[in-house]
Order: structure tokens, then C-alpha cells, then sequence
């Protein structure tokens, strides 16, 4: 399956401060293959949360395109924009955001619920067989660990088959160990399903599960890295974490980006 499942052409993305306007991304152009797995990295501020959130319709660019295959996001009304966000597009986060009160299979259930779709239990045990999870089906959040959860989230984001999968630090509550195990799940899923997987992450080995990592800098684009070891990408993106952030000599001063990541999927 070729072409882009994602186009983002020139877009930016502002929010008003008590200094004025403060730039989250400036003039992004990027595209994402069908069945490829990408990682964004940049500093904090570099406006990496909202890129993601921009190239999955949950944020509205102010200028620039957007396109998941062939329709533009930035066209569609907000009922409509729902609609292909519940059909289309998975979302996978830091935070869990299961409910407590329903089991691991319910969990994975509720995106069709919400769509007005009875689940199929098959598809349903499927999403969770794919996980490693099949057995624990009938446990609800509170009995399973950490990891486990971070995989109930995952079959969720799969139910509805989309087409991509966003995930915004989706292993970064989790032990080392446990996050190989979701990393080799995503890797898995643009091998063998060929979705596309966009990812946001901070950490040089998760990147390396991936195809290509693109560097974000004061919400623009400075580069990006094809099939680098982690050892590569933590020499690239060294300083980041104490603000000697290696960018070139011409780079703007950073932009803070006050966006949330936290936001539940629609």
C-alpha cells in the first residue's frame, strides 16, 4: 500500500499569552508514509504535542493543510471531524485513561460503543488476543499492571481498525522492559497491518524502534534521521533535557507551546 496516509503542508499553529502571540509551529511541511512508524522528538516547547494533535484533528491549525489520505482535515466541520477521528484514526497516550469501573474487554469495546456500533466479540477478543491480553479480558484496570494497561489502551486504539495510530509518549510511564513490549506491538503494526504510526517520544531507544525520527525545534523542522541506533539519535538530541539544546546557530529562540497532550480521544 503506497502514498501518504498524512500530508501537513505549511502549517502553523499560534496561541494568544500575556506577551502576545506565541508560536507553536511555524510553517510545518511533512508527510507521513501508509504503513511506516515515525518518531517526534524535540525540546520541551518545541511543539511536538501539538503537531501531533494538529495532524490527527484534534487541534485546528490556523494556517497550512492537513490531509489524511484523501481529505482535508482543516474543510470539516467539528460532527464530521468527530466522525473520522472515531472511523480513522487511533490515539494512544501516556496516561492510560481507562475507565476503572469496566473490565479490560468493555475498555476496548467503548470507541464502537460511542460510535453507536454494537462490538463484535470476536473483534473485541481479537484486539486483545493481538496485545498479548486475551486472558485478561474479564479483569478490570485496578488488577492489572502498569504495562498491561498501556496494552488494554492499545487494543482500544485497534478496534476500530484505523488507518493511523498516534501515540504521544506511550511508553513513558512505563519500565524499561515493559516498553520494549509496546514498542515491538507498534513496530508489529506497521510491519504486518500496514498502518502508520506516528509517535512522540523523548527517548533515543524508543526512537530507534522506529523508521525515521523527525527533529522538532522551536516548532519548526531541523532535520530528521533514518534508521539510526539510539546511540545516533541521544548524540543528536543531547542537551535537550537541560536547555543546551543542540540546534544550529541560526535557529530562532524557542517558543514555548502551551498545549496539553492530555486530551481524552474522541
Amino acid at each position: 500500500m503506497g502514498g501518504d496516509a498524512i500530508a501537513l503542508d505549511s502549517v502553523s499553529r499560534w496561541f494568544r499569552s500575556g506577551r502576545g502571540r506565541v508560536t507553536a509551529l511555524d510553517g510545518v511541511s511533512l508527510t507521513f508514509a501508509r504503513g511506516s512508524f515515525t518518531a517526534v522528538m524535540g525540546p520541551s516547547g518545541s511543539g511536538k504535542s501539538t503537531l501531533l494533535q494538529c495532524a490527527a484533528g484534534l487541534d485546528r491549525p490556523d494556517a497550512g493543510s492537513v490531509r489524511l489520505g484523501g481529505t482535508e482535515l482543516t474543510e470539516l466541520g467539528e460532527r464530521r471531524l468527530t466522525l473520522l477521528r472515531r472511523e480513522r484514526i487511533g490515539f494512544v497516550f501516556q496516561a492510560y485513561n481507562l475507565l476503572p469501573s469496566l473490565t479490560a474487554a468493555q475498555n476496548v469495546a467503548l470507541p464502537l460503543r460511542l460510535a453507536g456500533r454494537r462490538p463484535p466479540k470476536d473483534r473485541v477478543r481479537e484486539a486483545l488476543r493481538r496485545v498479548g491480553l486475551d486472558g485478561r479480558a474479564g479483569h478490570l484496570p485496578g488488577r492489572l499492571s502498569g504495562g498491561e494497561q498501556q496494552r488494554v489502551a492499545l487494543a482500544r486504539a485497534l478496534i476500530t481498525r484505523p488507518e493511523v495510530l498516534f501515540g504521544d509518549e506511550p511508553t513513558g510511564a512505563l519500565d524499561a522492559a515493559t516498553g520494549r513490549e509496546v514498542l515491538a506491538l507498534l513496530r508489529d503494526m506497521a510491519d504486518t497491518d500496514g498502518r502508520t504510526v506516528v509517535m512522540v517520544t523523548h527517548d533515543p531507544v524508543a526512537a530507534s524502534y522506529t523508521d525515521r525520527v523527525v527533529l522538532l525545534v522551536d516548532g519548526r523542522v531541523h532535520g530528521e534521521l533514518a534508521g539510526a541506533p539510539a546511540g545516533e539519535i541521544a548524540e543528536r538530541t543531547a542537551g535537550w533535557g537541560t536547555g543546551r539544546t543542540s540546534r544550529p546557530s541560526t535557529a530562532p529562540d524557542a517558543r514555548a507551546c502551551p498545549n496539553s497532550a492530555g486530551e481524552q480521544p474522541c
